[in-house]
């Protein structure tokens, strides 16, 4: 069942344009995606653009190799090769056991999106996803939601590795504690005839010892690598020469934080938000040596974190002989993403369309071909319970978020008998105007019990509010049933007040539907903008 994004609040209103109204947003992109068009000129622009591309698939093939992938995925990967092939590419952190439900629905957009434009434009297409390996927000990474029997949220979190909140999450190794987390995730879930082969999957991926992005990796390859999905992870060092040069052009010539500064002010002139505000005088990358560490302007030389000042010659001299040692930032990651890979498209989410609308001019300076955006699939996953509650009871899936029964009031309210409601209502009525008359004539025998009436009117109004309430009550007691589907809707659809596809991990739902879930979603998922669907398994 398809929801317009536009009767969600939180959807911020590049999000909605870029869905509804191109043309407002098209300064900021590359091309629509609604049209067949902009796709044929994203894969000539991608074909044409030199790549190393014997060094792009073997460089796939040994982290598959590394990893175990499965064949299909090995041989998407091989393909790129062909330098008639081109990617479209999506991306997350390596978050907990795959991380939140949206992972999946971005992975899947991808796989789907590859799929069509492939079959339309008579081109291999290869759908790639991009592991942000070097991001050092542990917090972001170290739980994964899960909802219990009962459809309560319980957050499964792994306690602190070495290094962790310091080194990019590509450098912690999975200790012994990743075993208590698969366990206390084991004992949460509710089991079913899928819980086995999830588990042994987990921890096969997710071992004392692997990396966590590469434990990440892994267990994205066997959901969705018979799909054909290529995992990248973007923290290999053997990768970086790829990137060389583009590290040494922001070293020598970094406008990359000027140029999307001015993106940035361009969309809030128009009406836009701007996602990143960068630091002036800041390059676009860090240097890699032992934590992450910024790299700015101080005169005409650079300083790198709290170190000593460096010449420009030194520093590029660096980037040259140990790419290795620099990683992109926000703003240059996606230039680093399509210099290595032919991308012709980028699927990413609402809040992510953003800083990519501050990058035409980035692309446009270092002349690499800008991809189209293509906003991910956004869907809730309910079962036929929720279906027929909202269904029955005509309520809108976004009432459900706040986390009180307001609505729940609201809805009992709807289907108490019309006598009951209108009789309140008369009553409220005539209680006003009869009060109001006595107001009115009371003062001409007494001035001084004009404010005792109107006092009396409030505790009137008063008391048949709270007879209001209880009838609701009571209807509440009489349909316990409402109540108790209600309930469950509202856990299911908005755990803890969150939008599901955020707030729990894709594992909750493979344990409770098994391989049919991403079956499903791939068959019958649409991919079209503008809409969130709700999705009954």
């Amino acid at each position: 069942m398809p929801i317009d994004i536009r009767q969600f609040p939180w959807i911020r209103r590049l999000a909605v344009d870029y869905a509804f109204a191109y043309d407002h947003v098209a300064p900021f992109f590359a091309g629509n995606p609604a049209t067949p068009d902009a796709w044929a000129a994203a894969i000539a622009r991608a074909q044409r653009h030199p790549r190393e591309r014997a060094a792009i698939a073997a460089l796939l093939g040994e982290q598959q190799r590394r990893r175990g992938a499965p064949p299909e995925a090995v041989a998407a990967a091989a393909s790129l090769a062909d330098p008639t092939s081109v990617a479209v590419v999506t991306g997350q952190q390596a978050g907990l056991f795959g991380g939140p439900l949206f992972t999946l629905l971005k992975a899947l957009t991808a796989i789907k999106t590859a799929r069509a434009i492939a079959a339309e434009h008579h081109v291999s297409v290869v759908p790639v996803f991009w592991i942000d390996a070097e991001d050092h927000d542990w917090p972001e990474v170290r739980s994964c939601g899960v909802l219990d029997a009962d459809l309560n949220t319980r957050h499964i979190t792994l306690a602190d590795l070495a290094g962790a909140g310091e080194l990019p999450v590509a450098r912690l190794t999975l200790d012994p504690g990743i075993l208590e987390a698969i366990q206390a995730l084991a004992d949460t879930l509710p089991a079913t005839e899928f819980t086995p082969d999830l588990l042994e999957g987990l921890r096969a991926a997710y071992q004392p010892g692997h990396g966590m992005a590469d434990a990440f990796g892994r267990w994205l390859e066997r959901v969705l690598g018979p799909l054909g999905l290529v995992v990248y992870d973007s923290s290999d060092r053997a990768a970086k020469p790829l990137a060389r040069e583009l590290f040494a052009r922001e070293a020598t010539d970094g406008r990359t934080v000027q140029l999307a500064a001015e993106a940035g002010e361009a969309l809030r002139a128009a009406g836009y938000h701007a996602q990143v505000t960068p630091h002036d005088g800041s390059l676009a990358m860090f240097h890699l040596d032992g934590g992450r560490k910024g790299i700015r302007r101080q005169d005409a030389a650079f300083v790198v974190g709290d170190e000593g000042v460096r010449s420009p010659a030194a520093l590029v001299d660096e980037v040259r002989q140990h790419p290795d040692r620099f990683s992109p930032n926000v703003l240059l990651r996606p230039l680093v993403q399509d210099t290595i890979f032919p991308t012709i498209a980028y699927i990413a989410g609402p809040n992510e369309l953003a800083y990519l609308g501050q990058l035409r001019g980035v692309y446009a300076h270092f002349g690499v071909p800008m991809p189209l955006m293509l906003q991910r699939a956004t869907a809730t996953l309910v079962d036929s319970n929720v279906m027929r509650f909202l269904d029955k009871s005509g309520m809108p899936l976004a009432s459900l978020r706040p986390q009180d029964e307001a609505a729940l009031n609201q809805l009992l309210e709807s289907q108490l008998p019309p006598t009951v409601e209108r009789s309140l209502e008369e009553v409220v009525r005539v209680v006003q105007e009869r009060m109001d008359t006595l107001a009115a004539a009371v003062p001409q025998i007494d001035p001084t019990l004009e404010g005792a009436t109107r006092s009396t009117l409030g505790r009137m109004q008063h008391d048949l509010r709270t007879l209001h309430g209880k009838i609701i009550q009571a209807a509440k007691r009489r349909d316990e049933t409402l109540r108790r589907q209600f309930r469950h809707a509202q856990a299911l659809a908005f755990p803890g007040g969150h939008p599901q596809e955020r707030e729990i991990g894709f594992v909750c739902f493979l344990n409770r539907y098994g391989p049919a879930l991403i079956d499903r979603l791939l068959d019958e998922l649409p991919t079209d903008m503008g809409h969130h669907w709700i999705v009954t398994i």
